[in-house]
This record gives C-alpha cells, sequence and structure tokens, in this order.
C-alpha cells in the first residue's frame, strides 16, 4: 500500500503536469518558480501546495460591511478586484499610463464605507508538504537561515516560506464609478521603483532558497545510495526520537506561554 504522503505528491505532480489551471487569479505556476519547484519536488520528502513568484498589483477593496464591529480591512471580497497585476518587473514601466485613472487633490470622498485602491507589492511565498515533521523542521530551517523570517510549520507538516519585503501602499479611491488617484504621477514613480527594487531582493533571495533546497536534495541522494548498517540505522531512529521530543517541548513551551498571557491580559 503507498505511503500517504506518496499518494498526496503523486496527485500533485500530476496536477502540475496538466494543463489544467490552478486556483490562482494567474491559473498557472509563475515562471521564476519552475527551477525550486522542480528541485524540491525531486527530493523524496518534499513537494510543493502552492506558490508565487512576486506580483506587483493594484488593488480595488471590496464593498465594506456597514456594520462598523464587523468591517474588514482590505475587503477582498464583496467585489475587490484586481485593475493591474504583474509578476514581471519589465512591465511595471508606465503602468498608469494604460489604467483608466482620473487624478484629484482635493474634494477627497472619504469615509467608513471608502473603497481604496491599494498600490502592492507581494513578495516570494511557497508552501512545501513535507514527508514529516523532521524534514519540515529542516526545509524551514533552511527558509530562515536564508533570510525568510515570516516563515513557519503549519499543520500536515507544510512549510510556509515567506519574507518581509512587501509593499502596501494607497493611492486613492473608487467613488461614482471613477477610480480617483490622490497621488501624482510621480508619487506613482517612486511607488513603481520601490516595487522594483523589491522585485530583484525578491529574485535574489529566490536564487538562494533554490541552492538551499538543491543541498537538502544532494544530501538525500547521498544518504539513500548509503547501505545502512542496523547500527546506523538504530542511531538515526534514536536522533530521529530526540529530535521530536525536542520539538515537541518547544511546542509545549510555546503553548505554556501562550496560556499563561491569556490569563494574564484577561
Amino acid at each position: 500500500m503507498q505511503d500517504p504522503f506518496d499518494q498526496k505528491k503523486s496527485y500533485i505532480l500530476q496536477e502540475i503536469a496538466s494543463s489544467v489551471l490552478d486556483a490562482s487569479p494567474k491559473g498557472t505556476i509563475d515562471e521564476p518558480c519552475w527551477p525550486i519547484i522542480q528541485t524540491i519536488n525531486s527530493h523524496p520528502d518534499m513537494v510543493t501546495t502552492s506558490s508565487c513568484s512576486g506580483r506587483v498589483s493594484v488593488f480595488l477593496e471590496g464593498v465594506k460591511q456597514s456594520d462598523a464591529v464587523n468591517r474588514s480591512i482590505g475587503a477582498k471580497g464583496h467585489e475587490g478586484r484586481w485593475l493591474f497585476v504583474s509578476h514581471d518587473p519589465k512591465e511595471l514601466s508606465g503602468w498608469y499610463n494604460r489604467m483608466n485613472f482620473e487624478y484629484v487633490s482635493s474634494g477627497f470622498q472619504i469615509g467608513a464605507s471608502t473603497r481604496y485602491i491599494l498600490f502592492k507589492f507581494e513578495p516570494l511565498i511557497l508552501h512545501v508538504k513535507c514527508r514529516n515533521t523532521i524534514m519540515a523542521n529542516r526545509v524551514y530551517q533552511a527558509a530562515m537561515a536564508c533570510g525568510f523570517r515570516e516563515s513557519g510549520i503549519g499543520t500536515n507538516d507544510i512549510v510556509g516560506i515567506r519574507i518581509s519585503i512587501k509593499l502596501d501602499i494607497p493611492i486613492g479611491y473608487f467613488d461614482n464609478q471613477i477610480f480617483k488617484i490622490m497621488v501624482s504621477e510621480e508619487y506613482l514613480q517612486l511607488a513603481t521603483k520601490l516595487a522594483e527594487d523589491r522585485f530583484a531582493e525578491n529574485f535574489r533571495k529566490l536564487q538562494q532558497l533554490e541552492r538551499s533546497m538543491e543541498s537538502l536534495r544532494v544530501l538525500s541522494a547521498e544518504a539513500s545510495s548509503h547501505i545502512e548498517t542496523k547500527e546506523e540505522r538504530r542511531e538515526r531512529k534514536r536522533k530521529e526520537g530526540l529530535e521530536r521530543q525536542r520539538l515537541k517541548r518547544e511546542n509545549d513551551d510555546k503553548n505554556s506561554t501562550s496560556q499563561v498571557w491569556s490569563k494574564l491580559t484577561k
């Protein structure tokens, strides 16, 4: 009977190989992500579940609820939509000239229900499902060593690899079916330059992460080519057991600290 992880990985690889569109707004894997996806998926204990190489977007918030208590920031649902999206920095030059914007310098109609227009840069994000907690911890440590400080291990040994170099700038609002921009074209040029700089750093980090994932793949290949003796297997199992105990203690300590903090803040 096939291992559950191997079953899941086989299904994911079939999906990637097919021409079926995925659930992302773009519908396909970003070209810059292909090398690292192939590296990760060639490792027997890892598989990618989602990815984004980084993007610049101009986003119109959705219709906000009138209830101030339940009003959400960002409002992605309720008619929220992208006005412009690009995963390629070469497409950014003069993007605002291709938009149906109206520039305003006064008389702003802003209130609790205002739908803002946001200029955003969102960096690389990868989700990697691992065979077990030990492999997930190795991936997490490799990502952290490459500077992906927002990374974390979630349920089912899925590692979310993230870096905090994003931009989220309000540039206008939606009023009476008009996209009203409250900043000048010069300011949009500045915001675009900031996004281009982040794209460059983003791709540099992506290459660094790919090299780190390749190192994990090579180590795995070398280990699998070695015929393990009974003594080596016993020692490996001992170390894996100690590592699981260490991770459990860390998790228990975090939960305990969280509970104490919760009591103190009540």
